[in-house]
């Protein structure tokens, strides 16, 4: 699922369900829909299931607070995952293909749609 959150700065909430969470990156130009587009997802803290389906406002003085709109949403097979790399198809309405998000440093990793 994608969120695009309009808080501080416009960016896009990218998130995977895995391990019984949803594993969350913060992705400020948005998640690349063509092949090769390198863009940074910093690792932000996990989210519970049922945050899954949230559209609305988080009021002000609350973390993250702004507009919260469902961009994308969707399944996901994993293909391959390792402490810095995570590689999966997406079957969304707007994504779809293989992606990979790779650590490069910290809680940044790149995102990028893979060619077919």
């Amino acid at each position: 699922m994608v969120q695009k959150h309009q808080a501080t700065h416009l960016h896009y909430d990218f998130r995977l369900e895995m391990d019984g969470v949803l594993k969350s990156w913060a992705v400020p130009k948005g998640v690349p829909e063509v092949p090769k587009i390198k863009r940074l997802a910093v690792e932000t803290e996990d989210h519970p299931l049922d945050y899954i389906s949230f559209e609305g406002i988080i009021p002000e003085g609350n973390y993250g607070a702004g507009q919260v709109e469902i961009w994308d949403q969707g399944e996901y097979r994993l293909k391959e995952r390792t402490e810095k790399k995570i590689v999966f198809e997406l079957i969304g309405r707007r994504l779809v293909g293989r992606y990979a998000l790779i650590h490069t440093a910290d809680k940044n990793w790149i995102i990028m749609k893979m060619a077919s």
